[in-house]
């Protein structure tokens, strides 16, 4: 009987000592920092280059302003644009690529580019493929 008194006797202390231990809440949070202030727009994957001219077509542009890539993607919901992929760093390329905070070439129209060349459609999250066209 002594051994019931004790096993029932730690089982009110464990319920005892559960009932008051402090719940621990987790917050997470991730910071992603401001978007890249690139002329022509940034790669949709880390770091973010500014990408150049040429690679993104018109569709990726909103009254001149890029609708973002990646975490700062803000276009519309099920958006696919076409890029050319030519110019992508990822896929050798090695030419001229602007700098955060360069300003847009005037002489240069974001939303109309008659000598657009795109081979890939892109989600803007980063993701090949599909498209709504």
């Amino acid at each position: 009987m002594n051994k019931l008194h004790f096993a029932f006797a730690a089982a009110v202390a464990a319920v005892g000592l559960m009932a008051n231990a402090p719940k621990a809440e987790a917050q997470v949070s991730i910071n992603i920092g401001t978007e890249p202030g690139c002329p022509y727009g940034y790669y949709d994957y880390a770091p973010y280059a500014c990408a150049p001219y040429g690679y993104y077509s018109p569709e990726w542009y909103a009254g001149g302003v890029f609708i973002g890539a990646g975490p700062w993607f803000h276009g519309p919901a099920g958006f696919h644009g076409h890029v050319d992929n030519r110019f992508d760093i990822n896929h050798g390329y090695r030419g001229p690529v602007p700098n955060r905070g360069d300003p847009v070439d005037a002489s240069r129209r974001l939303d109309q580019n008659d000598h657009f060349r795109g081979n890939e459609m892109r989600d803007g999250h980063g993701h090949v493929g599909g498209g709504r066209r």
